[in-house]
């Protein structure tokens, strides 16, 4: 039974991390949801666009929050760095300010440089681990936190997104493979421990997606090798996010999904 309805989600609050480009998958999914009336909470971190090759504008993140406040929906956001260990809680005390307590967590956010083994360095890894993991983990703690011990938790979400390191080697990004491999495994482990209180915990691999990072050459060597002859749009790893933070996605929980058209 198809029980989709455009206001399946009113009402109810959904945490994006980095949501911070208008092409980037964050804004995306942050649309989806509140497509079917969600509540949205942004967090964003322009230092960190402003290393990366595409950018972003400056007004960019607020500009999003506005265009969702436009859909008819309570929206809000905040710029955090994620790799500092009390900003997840800092966060959620913020979210229950505005909104009360928010029902799904969508941790989108992610430190992510290239290197081979000969160049990683440690601090490479620290950056990498300290949002990718540690971020992530504290958000899905002090998310879990805002509901007491054993509380059932009304379409409770928790939505990872890793990447395709378990179904292909990633030489050149080696600190990322491993922060998101360690992703992949927090979710499933964390999926058993919430299942009582009814709190799904899924990831998902969007796979190649274009986000502003693929160069033109690039582009044509990914479709040449696509099946479906494109590479994914951020509004296609959104359609599977908004289906698990669904009511009609309250029975899967622990699983990895890929949304790779097939590559």
């Amino acid at each position: 039974m198809n029980n989709w309805q455009p206001d399946m989600l009113q009402g109810q609050t959904a945490v994006i991390t980095g949501v911070s480009r208008k092409i980037g998958i964050g804004a995306a999914i942050a649309q989806a949801l509140a497509e079917v009336g969600c509540n949205i909470f942004t967090t964003y971190f322009r230092p960190y666009d402003a290393t990366m090759p595409w950018g972003s504008q400056a007004d960019e993140a607020t500009a999003i929050i506005a265009e969702l406040q436009q859909m008819g929906v309570e929206a809000t956001g905040l710029e955090l760095d994620l790799s500092q260990p009390t900003t997840p809680a800092e966060l959620f005390t913020i979210v229950q300010e505005r909104f009360g307590r928010a029902n799904i967590l969508i941790n989108n956010a992610a430190y992510s440089t290239t290197g081979s083994i000969t160049k990683m360095t440690a601090n490479d890894m620290q950056n990498h681990l300290a949002v990718n993991v540690q971020g992530m983990a504290l958000l899905c703690q002090a998310f879990v936190q805002q509901f007491e011990e054993g509380e059932w938790v009304e379409n409770g979400r928790i939505i990872n997104i890793s990447s395709g390191q378990s179904h292909g080697p990633m030489p050149d990004e080696l600190a990322y493979a491993t922060s998101k491999g360690a992703v992949e495994a927090f979710s499933l482990s964390l999926s058993a421990d919430l299942a009582s209180q009814g709190i799904t915990v899924n990831a998902i691999d969007p796979g190649i997606t274009d986000t502003g990072w693929i160069t033109d050459d690039l582009r044509q060597h990914f479709v040449a090798q696509a099946p479906m002859r494109r590479i994914g749009t951020p509004a296609d790893a959104a359609r599977l996010v908004r289906f698990l933070a669904s009511p009609e996605a309250g029975w899967i929980t622990g699983q990895l999904i890929r949304s790779r058209g097939g590559l």
